[in-house]
């Protein structure tokens, strides 16, 4: 089971994207779809499937975050 938390592009370099999740930083692949530094993306096996508008992307983290305790 995959879940899909949004996570915020801070660095892109060729095809590899730097994605914040808040409480740590991955590196994707951006081949498929290329955000621009500061959308919000949905991240499925260490490749970018979709940019998301980020109201949605903070209103999605806000109920992670009330289930987590966080």
């Amino acid at each position: 089971m995959c879940l899909q938390v949004p996570g915020k592009v801070i660095k892109i370099e060729k095809d590899t994207a730097v994605i914040d999740y808040d409480i740590e930083k991955r590196k994707v692949n951006v081949a498929d779809i290329r955000p621009k530094t500061g959308d919000w993306v949905i991240v499925v096996g260490k490749f970018i499937v979709d940019i998301v508008p980020e109201d949605a992307a903070r209103e999605s983290l806000n109920h992670w975050k009330k289930i987590m305790n966080y």
